[in-house]
C-alpha cells in the first residue's frame, strides 16, 4: 500500500472514508456506507500505524471525535459538541500523517467530505437523529405545529359580549365560551356587544361594534 505515501492520494481516501462514514451517520443505508469507510479508514490507519511512533492512541481519539459527533446528533443537536469531535477527528488523522502537507491535506479532507455527506440526504432517507441540526421539520400544521391556536384563528370576524370591563384587558364571550381579550388601550364597559378583529397566538384583539 505504498501509494498511501503520497499526500493527494491520502486526501481522496480520508474524502472517501469520511464520505461514507458520515453518509451511513446522515442516512439509512442498512450499514453498506459504514462498513466500507470504516475498510477504508481501516486501510489508513493500519499502514501509517506500522511507520510511527505515536501508537494506537491516535486510533481512539479518531473514535472518541466520531462519537461526539453521534453524540450531539442523538442528543444535544446544537452542533458544538459536534464540533469538538470533528477537531479530535481532525487530530487523529493527521497525527499519523508522514509530514506536516500530509496532515494538513488529510485534516481538510475530513473537514470538506463531512459536511459533503448532507448531499446523501437529496438521495436517500435520512436519519431523524439530525433533523434539529438541519433544520428539516417544517413547523406546520401537517406536522403537527401551528404558529396560532387554530380554534382561536377561527374567532375572527365573530361577535361577542364583554363580561368584565375591559382596561384594556378583560374577559369576553364568543359562542358561549369565555376567553380573555384585549382591547387595545380601549376602555369597554361591561355586556357591550363586541367583534374580534385579529388573533396573535392566543391574543384576541377586540373592538366595539360599532368601531
Amino acid at each position: 500500500m505504498e501509494f498511501l505515501d503520497q499526500a493527494s492520494i491520502g486526501f481522496l481516501v480520508i474524502f472517501l472514508a469520511t464520505l461514507l462514514i458520515f453518509g451511513e451517520i446522515m442516512v439509512r443505508t442498512k450499514g453498506l456506507f459504514g462498513l466500507l469507510g470504516i475498510a477504508i479508514m481501516t486501510m489508513y490507519f493500519s499502514y501509517h500505524l506500522t511507520s510511527i511512533d505515536e501508537g494506537f492512541w491516535v486510533v481512539i481519539l479518531y473514535l472518541i471525535g466520531l462519537c461526539l459527533v453521534i453524540f450531539d446528533g442523538k442528543v444535544t443537536g446544537d452542533g458544538t459538541i459536534a464540533f469538538i469531535g470533528i477537531l479530535l477527528m481532525v487530530l487523529g488523522l493527521a497525527l499519523p500523517a508522514p509530514d506536516l502537507v500530509y496532515g494538513v491535506l488529510v485534516g481538510l479532507a475530513l473537514i470538506i467530505a463531512a459536511p459533503s455527506s448532507y448531499l446523501f440526504t437529496k438521495m436517500f432517507r435520512p436519519r431523524k437523529m439530525w433533523e434539529k441540526m438541519t433544520l428539516k421539520d417544517k413547523l406546520s400544521s401537517e406536522n403537527g405545529y401551528n404558529s396560532m391556536n387554530e380554534d382561536y384563528y377561527e374567532l375572527i370576524g365573530k361577535m361577542g359580549v364583554t363580561k368584565t370591563p375591559f382596561r384594556p384587558t378583560g374577559t369576553v364571550e364568543i359562542d358561549g365560551k369565555l376567553f380573555s381579550a384585549t382591547s387595545d388601550n380601549l376602555w369597554i364597559n361591561e355586556e357591550v356587544s363586541v367583534k374580534i378583529i385579529s388573533v396573535d397566538g392566543t391574543r384576541i384583539l377586540i373592538a366595539p361594534e360599532n368601531k
